[in-house]
């Protein structure tokens, strides 16, 4: 029984982030082509990390108290698939906004998903089923941003929002059948108190400020802007896609690589200062790339320095936090590092509308130097009791 609902859930969760993803990558050129200025589509992308920083928390705090996570994960995909619809069968800027800030409520419910899964494994196949889960987000992120610009230049702009809402649909449906879980495996819900406390862990604090940076870099380069400067050099539609696996695929990989191999070499500090100097560079060459190889180059080399920080800040977050508080400090990480997700694309957004799209990328490239800066300031420092 409890194979079958983690395999049923692989095929929800994989339809969940599929449905998010299939316009990623012509998001940005879609909102341009219906009238959107620069301002406009950073408020847009801001958007989807400002209302999982509103709702990741409350969400988080309701299942707990509540106890039933199956709710919030149908409730999840009905917000998806009302996304997806909005998307499709509207083309006005207002529709847009709230089409984008339904997919950032939709996200917030993915930690009911994620307690819900965890608890069909056995505590001595929690890691290896949650690999499993990690290995469903992923492949759906890639394959949906692969087949993104090819779906608008065969059929056009609006049908990767129907080919999502058809993915959300059958989430969907899927989810009205998977079991509950384990109901004596009932977790404490999260106390003020205690968020209060580990919002004071300096690692914490350190970690989360970093790690809204590197998300502030995602979303405004790969998930925000790189696209609508790749077509203003002149790719077409369908080349979109070589440059969201030259940044996908190894960003997959350096994700395994960073404990494995930088870490034991260069330590966790030395990993996040080549990391974000890297991601610095590359970022800031970004203008002067006006050739399809370029561009690729300068996403290959992006895509693996990002992929680096992510899975060393889910460990970093919580290492100097007591095991009976992980969970909290963790939702309170969780919490933190949206405001990457919008305060990034919005003031890129911004800085677009008065200097051109080149100037998301110097932002994004002084985002990484400042990133840096704190890695190497706060290297061989953690006794401190301060964050600065």
């Amino acid at each position: 029984m409890k194979k079958r609902n983690q395999l049923l859930f692989l095929i929800i969760s994989f339809l969940f982030w599929f449905s998010h993803f299939i316009y990623i990558p012509m998001l940005s050129p879609y909102i341009e082509q219906i009238g959107g200025t620069y301002t406009f589509i950073g408020t847009v992308l801001a958007s989807y990390g400002f209302m999982q920083f509103l709702f990741r928390l409350p969400i988080g705090i309701g299942s707990d108290l509540w106890n039933k996570r199956k709710a919030f994960v149908v409730a999840g995909m009905v917000v998806s698939l009302g996304s997806c619809l909005a998307f499709a069968l509207t083309e006005s800027l207002g529709w847009v906004l709230l089409s984008r800030s339904l997919a950032g409520v939709a996200a917030a419910t993915w930690v009911a998903f994620t307690i819900l899964f965890s608890s069909y494994a056995a505590e001595r196949d929690l890691h290896r089923a949650m690999g499993m889960l990690s290995f469903a987000v992923v492949f759906a992120q890639l394959l949906g941003m692969a087949l993104s610009a090819w779906i608008v230049e065969e059929w056009g702009w609006h049908a990767p929002y129907w080919i999502g809402a058809a993915a959300g649909a059958v989430g969907l449906l899927l989810s009205l059948f998977i079991a509950e879980g384990n109901k004596e495996a009932k977790r404490e819900p999260v106390q003020l108190r205690e968020l209060g406390a580990a919002l004071r862990e300096p690692m914490l604090l350190k970690v989360s400020l970093l790690s809204i940076l590197a998300h502030s870099i995602m979303f405004t380069t790969m998930f925000g802007f790189t696209t609508a400067y790749a077509l203003s050099a002149g790719l077409r539609a369908g080349e979109i896609t070589l440059l969201v696996f030259a940044f996908m695929i190894p960003h997959a990989i350096s994700t395994l690589l960073s404990g494995s191999w930088f870490v034991p070499r260069f330590g966790k500090w030395g990993t996040l200062q080549i990391a974000f100097s890297a991601a610095a560079l590359f970022t800031f060459l970004m203008p002067f790339a006006d050739t399809k190889v370029t561009l690729t180059a300068l996403q290959v080399v992006n895509g693996f320095a990002l992929g680096l920080l992510f899975p060393l800040f889910l460990g970093m977050a919580v290492e100097r936090v007591p095991h009976a508080k992980r969970a909290t400090a963790m939702g309170a990480y969780q919490a933190l590092y949206a405001i990457g997700m919008f305060v990034g694309p919005l003031c890129a957004g911004i800085l677009n509308t008065h200097f051109g799209l080149e100037a998301s990328f110097y932002f994004s490239g002084l985002t990484a130097v400042l990133g840096a800066l704190f890695s190497f300031k706060w290297q061989g420092k953690m006794k401190t009791e301060s964050i600065f």
